[in-house]
């Protein structure tokens, strides 16, 4: 598949999820630009990584439309949704490593099912994705029990990138981590989508990572998209729960910090 040549890299359109009686997404509509860094930011339990799971096919929706790479995803047969998915790459919020692989073995997990390479192939392209993350050869060898918080995102960010995606998908990627990890995992997101020309959708509560990633932020609020667009216009919202949220005692004191 060649690279993106529409506008928008993934398409959500009235889109509608739900638990039993408990409607979480309520027709939603967002676009996420192609080589954009989009943040999400919501209230906890707002449905914030539903709509990421809902978006890469792991929580059925009960209405509207899932768009990415160009194809409505109700009508993509079995090997487009393959093809799709392999140009995917997911970093969920605690990592999701195999805790009995080692790093390398779990950067190699996706080559292994959709690559056929030689072991010894495998072995040199694992080796570059952790580089490409800040990880040594020695990292690789390590099991994710032997890993920081910051070593494990970094090491399910590399497994995420192993398939040389086009769109990548971050769920809460600086959750749980010191404030100068987390800074340092920011740079290193911004670093690779500039340096692949990724297009990258963030879900996000890390008001440094909206300020210092993203090209927009979108507000989840009552199960829609209550405003989207570059962090001032979020600012400025006259939305009751974004004017809460990024004005604050927290917000503030993280703004009057940076001056």
């Amino acid at each position: 598949m060649s690279r993106l040549t529409q506008s928008s890299a993934i398409s959500v359109e009235n889109l509608t999820v739900g638990f039993g009686e408990n409607t979480v997404i309520d027709h939603l509509s967002l676009d996420v630009r192609q080589g954009e860094v989009l943040g999400l930011v919501g209230a906890s339990g707002g449905g914030k990584s539903v709509l990421l799971r809902t978006i890469i096919g792991l929580i059925p929706k009960r209405e509207g439309r899932i768009s990415m790479m160009g194809t409505d995803m109700d009508y993509a047969d079995a090997a487009t949704m393959r093809n799709i998915g392999k140009h995917c790459g997911i970093l969920f919020q605690q990592g999701a490593l195999f805790s009995s692989l080692t790093v390398r073995q779990n950067v190699q997990f996706p080559m292994r099912e959709n690559l056929p390479i030689s072991d010894a192939l495998l072995d040199e392209l694992a080796i570059a994705k952790l580089e490409m993350v800040g990880l040594s050869f020695e990292d690789g060898n390590k099991y994710p029990s032997e890993l920081s918080g910051g070593m494990t995102k970094r090491a399910a960010l590399a497994r995420a990138l192993s398939l040389d995606p086009e769109i990548v998908f971050l769920d809460e990627p600086t959750s749980g981590l010191d404030p100068i990890s987390a800074s340092d995992f920011d740079a290193l997101i911004s670093t690779l989508q500039q340096t692949l020309g990724l297009t990258v959708f963030m879900v996000t509560h890390d008001l440094d990572s909206l300020r210092t990633v993203c090209n927009r932020v979108a507000a989840l609020a009552d199960g829609k998209i209550v405003e989207v667009g570059p962090m001032a216009q979020l600012i400025e919202s006259k939305h009751p729960w974004v004017k809460t949220y990024f004005h604050s005692e927290r917000a503030e004191f993280r703004s009057t910090a940076e001056l």
